[in-house]
């Protein structure tokens, strides 16, 4: 059992704990209805408190995506390690607070009925609140830190909130209820002081609160953006509002910085960290950071309007889970599209995640378009926009190509484009396609292949038949498959074999689909059929009496830091086989290209190579 109030109420409730905002929609929802008329004076002081909690809601959560924009805010990063599932998993009831000062500002609106009346303005309540605050709350919540860093309550109530190891708007809340209800208080002294002394008003209250929270999420996004030069002009703002560097040293060096907003206190109690001007300095002129250069780089393409919101700067609990269609999800499709049409006009490759493994800087880069507009000019444009600056890198980076392969040879345009390109330039399908092979039973004697002269399918039915197993290659194209065919070896070329219907297949149960197949060409397979899949989107999975596999993907190793997005419909920490392909080539130090078709005879060693370096397959059958 845990130290008193050191547990919220609510903790086990889950999604249901926001049924606590029931009484107060009930309440509008009703005066709503029986109230004759609607004016200002007459609206719900239920309506206020909700309308207030949402808003503050949100500064949380565009705080949280600012941090998020790395293509913006990665050179001001204060901490340049990345957010992971822990983290996001332990913060992830950060708006309890919310709930909690809802229901006392209602306890207090029921105190102090006058409360349910003030008006919409009053300009002297805003100068007694700023007093009150610099004179009550400031100092009140100073002296309390102070003492939650003392042995008993920082073991028992503060190290909640120290142990997210990178601060974010998200941190600012992630606290206990006895640190919450201290939070009232001291957000209440001003708000409440001002209204008892006669000079209170909505705007007031709104104003404060929303300050307070905006100043909250500012102080802990890890992100530098007070410029130093503010402070040369006026040196002694300094000691009135902190910065983003101020606090993140209180999280570093828990001695010092332990002020609310204004630094003065510090001054005064003399805990002020001496590094906090000058690291303020380095970071704000983003020289603290550089533009520090990956080993590694994922370059994606976005796959259609909805999944563009599955990126931590658009909801950060959302990217941390495999990517579904929620509801949530409709009333943002219209501005997603928006911000798409945007994107495709003005912007260029970006940075959108990152992560390190074993010290190396491993990033995902996305090309402003969709799969469906995948024109050679405009693929060939962005790529070079991307990999153009990338020459003139120092260091080492890996490009891995998610990308058609008819657009640009698997990265072969760029390889000839770019003869002493430093860039090693990685298509990563050698990977996939090893991990295909290495789903299907050894004791496989015939398999049914669709998309069967593709990249992918060529270096599968080539493998395959060296291992004496007869492939079924769907093509209507003679030639393709004759050209596929004489690069087997003479005495396995008969084991290739060409049908062009799905009823040539009606007897063969391990089926390869490397081209979408409908739900009626399903129904040609035999009960007890397996699906494996290189196709994106991935087939219905619509037989009961069959099973489907999933695309191609491989769990990265354990000692991966940072990685807080899920890539897509895949899991926690596991990356398509494309992507992992990239990370084994850089792993292993391989000077060499992997570009064009795909090398048969190296898909043993890169399978050997990601299970040495701890890469595991991820199966998973649906049935």
């Amino acid at each position: 059992m845990g130290a008193p109030l050191s547990a919220w109420p609510w903790e086990n409730f889950g999604i249901y704990k926001y049924v606590l905002y029931g009484p107060f929609v009930a309440k509008v929802v009703y005066e709503w209805l029986y109230n004759e008329e609607h004016s200002y004076y007459n609206l719900s002081w239920c309506l206020h408190l909700l309308t207030l909690s949402a808003l503050r809601g949100l500064i949380h959560v565009l705080w949280a995506s600012y941090s998020h924009m790395f293509f913006l805010t990665r050179n001001r990063r204060i901490l340049q390690q990345g957010v992971d599932f822990n983290q996001i998993d332990k913060e992830w009831d950060w708006d309890n607070f919310l709930i909690l000062q809802t229901l006392v500002a209602s306890m207090a609106c029921y105190m102090f009925p006058f409360l349910q009346y003030l008006p919409l303005w009053n300009a002297k309540g805003l100068i007694v609140a700023l007093i009150l605050h610099v004179g009550i709350s400031e100092p009140l919540y100073y002296w309390v830190h102070r003492k939650f860093h003392g042995d008993y309550l920082f073991t028992h109530y503060h190290s909640l909130h120290h142990s997210s190891p990178i601060p974010e708007s998200f941190t600012a809340g992630h606290a206990t209820l006895l640190e919450h209800l201290i939070l009232t208080l001291v957000i209440g002294i001003p708000i409440l002081g001002a209204s008892l002394m006669g000079y209170g008003s909505a705007s007031l209250v709104y104003a404060y609160v929303l300050i307070f929270d905006f100043l909250r999420c500012l102080g802990h996004c890890n992100v530098e953006i007070v410029p130093h030069q503010l402070f040369q002009k006026f040196p002694f703002l300094r000691y009135v509002i902190y910065t983003p560097t101020y606090h993140n040293l209180h999280h570093s060096d828990k001695d010092t910085n332990f002020c609310l907003f204004m630094p003065l206190f510090d001054a005064l109690g003399n805990t002020l960290n001496q590094k906090s001007w000058q690291s303020h300095k380095i970071l704000s002129s983003g020289s603290g950071n550089g533009d520090t250069v990956p080993h590694f780089v994922f370059l994606a393409h976005i796959v259609d309007v909805s999944s563009s919101i599955h990126v931590q700067f658009v909801l950060r609990s959302f990217a941390s889970l495999p990517y579904t269609t929620r509801l949530f999800l409709v009333p943002c499709l219209p501005v997603a599209f928006l911000v798409l049409l945007a994107m495709w006009v003005w912007s260029k490759t970006f940075l959108v995640s990152f992560y390190y493994l074993r010290g190396k800087l491993h990033q995902m880069w996305v090309v402003p378009r969709c799969g469906f507009q995948k024109t050679k000019v405009h693929a060939r444009s962005m790529i070079l926009s991307y990999i153009q600056p990338s020459i003139n890198y120092q260091k080492l980076l890996v490009t891995n190509l998610l990308l058609n392969e008819s657009l640009n040879g698997g990265g072969k345009l760029f390889v000839d484009k770019h003869p002493n390109l430093r860039v090693r330039v990685v298509h990563g399908n050698t990977l996939t396609a090893a991990v295909i092979l290495n789903e299907i039973p050894q004791d496989v004697k015939e398999v049914f292949l669709t998309g069967a002269t593709s990249k992918l399918g060529r270096a599968i039915a080539l493998y395959l038949c060296q291992k004496k197993v007869k492939v079924l290659m769907l093509t209507l194209s003679t030639d393709r498959f004759q050209r596929i065919q004489k690069e087997a070896p003479l005495e396995y070329q008969s084991y290739l074999v060409q049908v062009t219907k799905y009823q040539a297949a009606q007897n063969c149960k391990s089926w390869i689909v490397g081209k979408w197949i409908t739900p009626r060409e399903q129904y040609w397979a035999p009960r007890g059929t397996h699906f494996h899949q290189f196709v994106v989107p991935p087939i219905l999975s619509i037989r009961r009496d069959c099973t489907y596999g999933d695309l191609a993907a491989m769990r990265l190793p354990e000692d991966v830091e940072g990685l807080g997005c899920c890539e897509y419909t895949m899991d926690r920490g596991v990356v398509h086989a494309c992507h992992a392909g990239g990370v084994v080539h850089s792993l292993e130090g391989w000077s060499h290209h992997e570009v064009g078709a795909i090398d048969v005879n190296r898909i043993d060693l890169v399978w050997e190579a990601a299970l040495k370096h701890g890469l595991r397959p991820v199966s998973t059958f649906t049935h």
